[in-house]
């Protein structure tokens, strides 16, 4: 008699993560590859011009997810792409399959791709660009022309209309509710009447004193995305330096938006950011409390906060990036796609300065001897 065979239980494992998709948007008229255009919300065939609606995404709404569960991530929740990493800057970038050699659009290094891949949360939302490439690059052309000593070779290079990149940078946002208690100390400004020796002379002078008095209370505050980078290609401060974006443009994510793009992973996780936020919250909870307080001045010594309903959002924003090798130097420059800020590194003519120098000098001493005689 044959015995069934029976199949023996499998080990636990995580979840099946999908696979990258290659994103493609074949032309109705050519079948050439569409990319997303910006400004007019439309797929735009670069070969024969056809231009059709973007119909992305299903017109929901964008969902905040519970801080839990994605500290938790995994499963549906996460999805697998093939990056570049860049061993330079350390960026990780998604390039198209095809693409088997690259310069990173951060910092202009040649890169190799391999067959990396990033796991990574899947993004919620995105802001679609607004800028097209012409117009981001007359931004950085106009604010090279209004730094002052910046090497005359480099405004040049960087004008030859060398091309810019296009990239969704990754950024976290964050919702709360906050609820804390503190106690510290209110202090009101008076003034006593005082006598001191002055020339020899009594004289009667109002003297400023604070008269402290203990305080306690508590305060509420709801926060509604709290924009943390989760970037760490770029400076800080460059990023930074290009808000304030309009998040009211937020879209839900679809992949068209990507099409003729790129998108960085991000390389600050959830929880970093998540600390990252809570610092930027505690923040205004302090000028909170200090107004809670009130008085001529405050002293705090202790905040006590609960956070509750505590959700997230991962988005993508635009930049254009242009990342220049320039005499051994890079030079990189950003541009928000949605608004044409524009922030990058301040290079510096040593040429330039010395003549300022010189000419200053000149200047001086003509007047010197001007004024002198």
């Amino acid at each position: 008699m044959k015995v069934p065979s029976v199949p023996l239980p499998e080990p636990d494992r995580p979840p099946e993560v999908p696979k990258t998709e290659e994103h493609r948007f074949p032309c109705d008229a050519c079948g050439g590859d569409m990319r997303f255009d910006p400004g007019r919300d439309a797929m735009t065939c670069d070969h024969c011009g056809n231009v059709t609606a973007l119909g992305a995404g299903d017109g929901g709404t964008i969902r905040e997810i519970a801080i839990e569960k994605g500290l938790d991530a995994g499963g549906a929740l996460e999805e697998e792409t093939k990056v570049l990493d860049c061993p330079n800057c350390g960026a990780q970038v998604e390039f198209d399959p095809a693409i088997h050699a690259a310069e990173c659009p951060f910092c202009a290094t040649p890169v190799v791709t391999g067959t990396g891949t990033n796991r990574h949360i899947k993004p919620a939302a995105v802001v679609p660009f607004d800028l097209q490439e012409a117009a981001a690059h007359k931004a950085m052309d106009d604010w090279l022309g209004n730094l002052w000593f910046a090497p005359s070779g480099l405004q040049k290079y960087a004008r030859k209309g060398q091309k810019m990149a296009g990239i969704y940078v990754p950024f976290w946002t964050f919702d709360a509710d906050t609820e804390s208690s503190y106690s510290g100390q209110r202090g009101d400004i008076y003034y006593e009447t005082q006598t001191v020796m002055r020339d020899g002379k009594r004289t009667r002078v109002q003297v400023a004193k604070v008269r402290w008095t203990p305080r306690s209370g508590r305060v509420r505050r709801f926060f509604d995305d709290v924009v943390v980078l989760a970037s760490t290609s770029l400076p800080k401060s460059h990023t930074d330096a290009l808000e304030p974006w309009d998040l009211s443009a937020l879209a839900p994510y679809a992949p068209q938006y990507l099409a003729g793009f790129r998108a960085e992973a991000y390389r600050v996780d959830l929880e970093a950011g998540l600390t990252e936020a809570r610092a930027r919250m505690d923040a205004v909870i302090a000028r909170d409390v200090r107004m809670d307080i009130g008085g001529d001045q405050q002293r705090i010594t202790r905040i006590d906060t609960r956070l509750s309903d505590v959700t997230f959002k991962h988005v993508l924003l635009p930049v254009w990036v242009a990342a220049y090798k320039y005499r051994g130097e890079s030079y990189r420059f950003v541009v928000n796609g949605q608004t044409g800020r524009v922030q990058g590194e301040r290079p510096y003519s040593k040429i330039k300065i010395a003549l300022a120098l010189l000419a200053l000098l000149i200047v001086v001493g003509i007047a010197a001897a001007l004024y002198g005689g």
